[in-house]
């Protein structure tokens, strides 16, 4: 579905972050991303979802070259695709309903200022948060919900717009165990009951072990690593991690 080629990033003037890249990623797998700080995770993230340019490269979506996709493909990608910010981009001041059906009118900018919606849409947005477990949680301000809630909330706010693919940095950083079990296990049925993509990175190993079907490893802006997810060997850590 999704094939990366030689994916370079290069920050000006001359500092590489990315270094000839290649994976695949097929439907319904969920690929955790694994590695030091600086080693490039944020960034190839970014380069997935086109949140920003990469330097040299070939990105290819369902066949389609989208190396250096036009406005109207950047359109269409942005409903294939949805990126979560390790910290949500959500407004506090408003319900959690609101905040969900903010993506499902982004292209209506007055609809966007007024906060208008229909009916029917109402219910849709509250599927989406009965999806993510928070169906209780609809008409309270998103500031008044935890950490765990709030990207909740981000999660079905992203799924409204039905992607493909979802790309996750440091979906459970800070979080309780108790939320990170909810998240995990939000983006493992993602992929098992919609045969959605997910691409996450995480910064606990255990999680990447036990719950995703894939690990990648990145060391120095490098895919060091690329199997099916189980425990990795003393060896494999210490390839991606240097000394554990």
């Amino acid at each position: 579905m999704l094939t990366v080629r030689n994916l370079s990033k290069v920050y000006p003037p001359d500092i590489q972050v990315l270094s000839q890249v290649s994976f695949q990623v097929d439907e319904g797998e969920f690929i955790a991303v694994i590695g030091s700080s600086g080693s490039g995770k944020t960034t190839l993230l970014r380069c997935i979802s086109h949140q920003e340019k990469w330097t040299s490269g070939q990105l290819i979506y369902k066949s389609n070259d989208i190396s250096k996709p036009g406005p109207l493909e950047r359109f269409k990608l942005g409903k294939d695709f949805a990126y979560l910010e390790e910290k949500p981009s959500l407004n506090r001041n408003k319900s959690a309903i609101k905040n969900v059906m903010m993506g499902k009118v982004y292209k209506a900018p007055l609809r966007i200022l007024t906060g208008m919606t229909s009916r029917d849409e109402h219910v849709v947005g509250m599927d989406y948060l009965e999806k993510v477990g928070l169906l209780d949680k609809g008409d309270k301000k998103v500031g008044q919900l935890s950490g765990g809630e709030q990207q909740r909330v981000a999660i079905a706010k992203a799924l409204i717009l039905g992607p493909k693919v979802l790309v996750a940095d440091e979906p459970v950083s800070g979080l309780d165990p108790k939320s990170t079990e909810y998240i995990i296990q939000d983006l493992k049925s993602l992929c098992k009951d919609r045969n959605m993509s997910v691409i996450a990175t995480l910064h606990q190993v255990e999680l990447a072990e036990r719950y995703a079907t894939r690990i990648w490893g990145l060391s120095e802006g490098r895919i060091v690593l690329d199997i099916p997810a189980r425990s990795l060997t003393l060896r494999e850590k210490m390839l991606i991690f240097g000394e554990v």
